[in-house]
């Protein structure tokens, strides 16, 4: 999952990235609302944490001008704020959510985590493809009932395949989504994690569900893929 990160203080916003990281979130991080603005058009992002009190743009006419534009991905409002009156204004505004500073990060992340299911429209708690199961409270990985250790940027790439399961992701739509702004896409480092995650999810199995499409990238279904690995 990919998230926008707007917030202005600079040891918050790092504080607050790097344990996002640490979940397995590729984390983008602007500090002003026209910033924010113009991330959004680019990016296709899964969420948005949105501080109210910004330069340039605050984050109540960030949100109206993205609602406006028919974008709505969902947003989670950060404020030292609490009135009563300034959250129903954002929530009416559009935001899914609204913490007040300061706040306990695992109170953060469990947010997310129920909007993220909600907006995905996932009636179970797992994505599976065959044998293969994954657990998006759990974050448990398992394959022919075997539990699979992962580390926190294989899991979200593997959740980012099950998502698009059947279709074949290029390295670009992997970095965008699995990798922040600043990660340079023209490393391998996209083929080396998609061999990691191979070794762990495929080698010790008879089918093989992760496949190369030759020229364009990955795909993880069951079934041959159209060029051999």
């Amino acid at each position: 999952m990919r998230l926008l990160l707007v917030e202005d203080e600079g040891k918050v916003a790092s504080h607050i990235k790097r344990g996002l990281e640490q979940e397995g979130y590729a984390v983008d991080v602007v500090d002003d609302g026209e910033e924010a603005l113009g991330m959004a058009s680019v990016y296709q992002y899964d969420l948005i944490i949105l501080d109210i009190m910004l330069p340039k743009k605050n984050g109540t006419q960030v949100l109206k001008e993205l609602r406006d534009k028919r974008h709505y991905t969902p947003v989670i409002f950060l404020t030292a704020k609490n009135s009563t009156e300034e959250k129903i204004l954002g929530l009416d505004l559009g935001a899914d959510d609204y913490l007040t500073k300061p706040f306990e990060f695992e109170e953060l992340c469990a947010r997310i985590r129920a909007i993220l299911r909600r907006h995905e429209s996932v009636r179970d708690t797992k994505l599976t493809l065959s044998d293969l199961e994954l657990n998006l409270v759990t974050h448990e990985v398992k394959r022919a009932g075997q539990k699979i250790d992962l580390t926190p940027k294989e899991y979200t790439l593997l959740e980012y395949l099950l998502y698009n399961q059947g279709k074949v992701l290029t390295r670009t739509m992997i970095v965008e989504h699995v990798w922040d702004q600043d990660f340079d896409s023209f490393t391998n480092v996209v083929d080396v994690y998609i061999n990691h995650l191979r070794v762990k999810i495929d080698q010790p199995f008879e089918k093989k569900l992760l496949h190369t499409a030759r020229g364009y990238g990955y795909v993880l279904r069951e079934g041959d893929a159209a060029d051999k690995d």
